[in-house]
């Protein structure tokens, strides 16, 4: 599926952009009134979300997933959360590249919405989360990073 690699793709160096254009490391990990996750977690969940749908589920990889960690820890170097972003652009690209059109057909490995939906289906699902959590994290940025 080379049109979903390369959204992938985009939107992940994107998230890289965003996180590395903070001016102050601690603000990003900051929440407000009306703001309840910062730009920080938002990065952790994505990464977890992708590691785990894409990179374990249908890469093989030995990924566990902590979904609540990804909304608890904090004060991670931005340098380790593009670091991961780093690695997780070509297991997504190369993952997706060599999906077949019949493996797209096929149910997801594991149901996600509690009902089954084929993989391209929720790929779609997991590429328009990431834009979502995207554009979250640069309104973060630009109303809470104004040091």
């Amino acid at each position: 599926m080379q049109e979903l690699a390369v959204l992938f793709k985009r939107d992940l160096q994107k998230l890289k952009v965003e996180i590395e254009s903070y001016r102050d490391e601690n603000v990003m990990w900051q929440t407000t009134e009306g703001i309840s996750n910062s730009a920080g977690n938002l990065c952790l969940h994505l990464l977890g979300n992708l590691n785990w749908f894409i990179g374990a589920q249908l890469a093989n990889t030995l990924y566990q997933r902590n979904r609540e960690a990804e909304f608890a820890d904090k004060n991670i170097p931005i340098a380790t959360l593009t670091k991961q972003i780093d690695d997780l652009i070509p297991l997504v690209e190369n993952t997706l590249n060599n999906l077949s059109e019949s493996e797209l057909r096929k149910p997801f490995p594991i149901e996600v919405f509690g009902h089954e939906m084929s993989t391209k289906f929720f790929l779609i699902h997991l590429s328009t989360h990431l834009s979502y959590h995207l554009g979250q994290i640069n309104y973060h940025r630009r109303l809470i990073d104004l040091a």
